[in-house]
């Protein structure tokens, strides 16, 4: 994605491992940026593009079965979907093969501690100078990501003033600083995060960008944050929505809120075609 090594990673030593899993894979040590573009059929493409921001707590990019068929649902409704791999944690060969070992049998459900949220920051480790350094730079690639989407738009079918984020987890944290970085021709015209809330504080921008928030009622500091997030851009009168899903087990695919979802798009007018 940037003309040759990618600023701020150049002496990263780690390779890159790409672990498969159930309809996908999960890529750990992205030192190196880059775009997968999937665009729908060229007489169905309606100018709408959204840059896809795969979770992993910033350790690790999944890109499972979930996401591409949320890439599919978008791309019948003729949105361009552009999926950003962006940088994550260096992770030793040792600390891989822990994080891919299954869990035990009898473990329970996941417990998520509590924390205060200030300011919607929903960042478990907001001390960790590693990982405050990696979201630097993964929010560095979305604006870079912004910058060529909306260079190539003719080319794509893209209008440039309907390019919005998609982060699920992490990526929603991403989504937010690039948003919060405020670069002209790097920000996200919307953001929808699904359990993706902000990595940092946030102050609701002059032109800020609508949202559509999917959380789920028992995921703790993330439903908070996203909840926080919220209400600060209804204090504003700023277009959010906000749908918290009592499920268990909550999954990442569309089946609960795509439906709602490309309605919301529609309302805001942003499946309109594009002007020729």
């Amino acid at each position: 994605m940037y003309d040759g090594p990618a600023p701020g990673s150049q002496d990263w030593t780690q390779p890159l491992v790409v672990h498969p899993t159930d309809g996908g894979e999960d890529r750990y040590n992205t030192t190196q940026p880059r775009l997968q573009v999937f665009l729908p059929e060229p007489d169905e493409a309606g100018g709408a593009a959204i840059i896809m921001l795969p979770g992993g707590g910033l350790r690790v990019l999944g890109m499972g079965g979930d996401m591409h068929e949320t890439i599919a649902l978008l791309n019948e409704q003729g949105v361009a979907v552009i999926v950003l791999e962006y940088r994550t944690l260096q992770r030793t060969p040792e600390e891989i093969v822990r994080a891919t070992a299954p869990r035990p049998p009898a473990s329970g459900p996941i417990e998520f501690p509590s924390m205060e949220i200030r300011n919607a920051n929903a960042n478990p480790s907001p001390d960790d100078p590693v990982l405050s350094e990696v979201l630097r730079l993964a929010t560095a690639d979305g604006q870079a990501a912004l910058r060529l989407v909306r260079s190539r738009a003719a080319e794509w079918g893209i209008d440039p003033d309907r390019v919005g984020m998609f982060g699920t987890s992490a990526g929603g944290g991403v989504a937010f600083g690039t948003m919060m970085a405020g670069e002209d021709g790097a920000t996200p015209d919307f953001i929808v995060s699904n359990f993706g809330p902000a990595l940092q504080d946030i102050a609701v921008p002059e032109d800020a960008p609508p949202l559509f928030l999917i959380t789920e009622s028992w995921h703790g500091p993330v439903t908070d944050g996203l909840v926080a997030l919220f209400q600060m851009w209804i204090a504003e009168r700023e277009n959010a929505e906000l749908h918290v899903y009592d499920v268990p087990n909550f999954t990442m695919t569309p089946d609960l809120w795509g439906d709602r979802l490309l309605e919301w798009m529609r309302e805001r007018e942003l499946l309109e075609t594009a002007p020729e």
